[in-house]
């Protein structure tokens, strides 16, 4: 059976397929982390954002931080899904979805995850604002 589903596309994010992937009648939590493009950075608006990846290596990074989060807590699957590309404000660049016995672990390995993903993955973000755009480090 497979606990992991990592996902980099430049097509839309489905916050049904990460959910449907980690639902099981085994489990009674179910924490997911939905990240959208907000208009605004440090008080400077922001009209839309871009983001892209070192894809082979964004995805093994991808599965690691997977694999640990099933290692360090009681989870049962993990779903890490992220967008590649320009999103318009309120568009979902990254879903991360976790279900767990318990809803307390589902918490704890969505944050960790997410977490995770912004320190290691080799993604970045590229911010448009009426006045330029600038590359911002959103990952490594």
């Amino acid at each position: 059976m497979k606990r992991i589903s990592i996902k980099i596309v430049s097509e839309k994010l489905e916050v049904s397929e990460c959910r449907n992937f980690v639902t099981d009648p085994s489990c009674g939590g179910i924490s997911i982390f939905i990240g959208t493009v907000r208009n605004d950075t440090e008080g400077k608006e922001v009209y839309r954002l871009a983001f892209s990846s070192y894809k082979p290596m964004a995805i093994k990074e991808m599965e690691k931080i997977a694999t640990l989060a099933l290692e360090k807590f009681p989870i049962y699957k993990i779903a890490m899904h992220h967008a590649e590309g320009a999103l318009e404000i309120g568009a979902v660049p990254v879903i991360i979805a976790v279900s767990s016995k318990h809803r307390k672990a589902a918490f704890e390995a969505c944050e960790f995850a997410i977490d995770a993903l912004k320190q290691t993955v080799p993604i970045w973000k590229k911010e448009y604002f009426s006045d330029g755009q600038v590359w911002v480090n959103a990952h490594p």
